[in-house]
């Protein structure tokens, strides 16, 4: 029997949970949960408890001994930016992630609490995967034009880290040998720049940068925004009274609603359902092709500018991500982007395979456990 590890990545209204011998996954599944339950538990914190017993159910509903197990990895949360890499939990990242030390309340904070309480009952070493406050970025990257404001690391990194991975085993070389730009292509949409391993740049796609997506805004004109959020016409438009500005709170939350939530397709669509909306591209509505190739467009110039930062010394763009099952999507960013370096394509999603692979890169001695101090990976620039 090989190394056993048992992984837990908790959702807004699930748990994902897969348990893995070696590269070998057994089993895998959602553990649903009803959403009116899960808020009237109040913060996700306080969802825990109540998390830890669909887990036992599932183990025994499974006949999963986890006695004895290797590894429990736990998806990372609102952690303290920190480099990539395989941690092993201390007490120091099982709080941050509960205390969302970051300020996000969302329930992969839990994901490190839950695999340090089941350790407890059956033993094993806890780890964390590839934040999603993984923080590699250059100094340059860093900069922009209003001093005090920094471009921050806020990508989709377990798979982005994940895919390349798996690419370069497919490949036979080693990750860390080259210089790759990986996509992730779904509701939300990632474009990084990897070098040697260490992921210098990407877009933050939360925040308002690259392509628009089935949710999110993308990168747009600054004047365009303040104009669109203070004029009246723009404002009753998208349902925002004059009142909610007397209130900074309110008209924070609002526009970040807009953000990441309600534009992009489905702005133009009233939907994020991308098979509609794609059914209607190849129907032939003219403004569905515009928009959704568009998007593509955006995915593709976003491609070229992590180009750029690699100076042109590309081995491969590698793009994952569920958006990729429409073929004319692939085929575009094959035309408009093969010419920088070959493409290649992992359509879904690997985030179960990533935390069970960085568990067993340590469990095997290939590398070391990487140790959380939550101190910052970036702590502003001296001078």
């Amino acid at each position: 029997m090989g190394y056993r590890i048992f992984v837990i990545n908790p959702g807004s209204t699930s748990t994902k949970l897969a348990y893995f011998e070696d590269e070998k996954k057994l089993v895998e599944t959602n553990v649903f949960q009803d959403a009116p339950l899960l808020a009237s538990l109040g913060s996700v914190r306080e969802q825990l408890d109540y998390r830890l017993e669909m887990i036992r159910k599932f183990l025994d509903d499974n006949g999963i001994d986890l006695t004895g197990v290797d590894a429990i990895v736990g998806r990372g949360g609102a952690n303290m930016p920190c480099v990539g890499g395989t941690y092993e939990a201390n007490e120091l990242l099982i709080q941050d992630n509960l205390n969302a030390v970051t300020g996000v309340d969302h329930p992969a904070n839990l994901g490190i609490p839950l695999a340090a309480a089941l350790q407890k009952e059956y033993g094993g070493r806890v780890f964390m995967v590839d934040s999603p406050k993984t923080d590699e970025f250059c100094d340059l990257a860093r900069v922009t034009g209003v001093p005090g404001i920094y471009r921050t690391s806020s990508t989709h990194a377990l798979n982005l880290k994940g895919t390349v991975r798996m690419h370069c085993r497919n490949q036979g070389v080693r990750y860390e040998d080259g210089n790759y730009i990986v996509c992730h292509i779904d509701g939300g949409m990632s474009i990084s720049a990897h070098e040697h391993g260490r992921m210098i740049d990407s877009t933050n796609n939360a925040g308002g940068e690259g392509p628009f997506t089935p949710t999110r805004t993308g990168a747009l004109p600054v004047s365009s925004v303040i104009d669109y959020y203070f004029d009246n016409e723009h404002r009753s438009r998208i349902g925002i009274g004059e009142t909610h500005f007397a209130d900074h709170g309110e008209a924070v939350a609002a526009a970040k609603e807009v953000l990441t939530r309600n534009a992009g397709l489905t702005g133009y669509f009233g939907t994020s359902n991308s098979d509609m909306i794609h059914e209607m591209v190849e129907n032939g509505d003219t403004r569905a092709v515009r928009v959704w190739d568009a998007m593509i467009y955006n995915i593709c110039k976003a491609i070229g500018e992590m180009a750029t930062v690699l100076s042109g010394r590309v081995d491969g763009i590698v793009c994952g991500g569920g958006l990729l099952r429409f073929s004319d999507l692939q085929q575009k960013i094959r035309e408009r982007c093969e010419w920088i370096a070959p493409v290649f394509f992992y359509p879904g999603e690997v985030e179960h395979e990533a935390m069970a692979a960085g568990a067993l890169r340590v469990l095997r001695g290939e590398e070391e456990p990487l140790e959380y101090t939550g101190e910052p990976a970036f702590k502003g620039f001296e001078d």
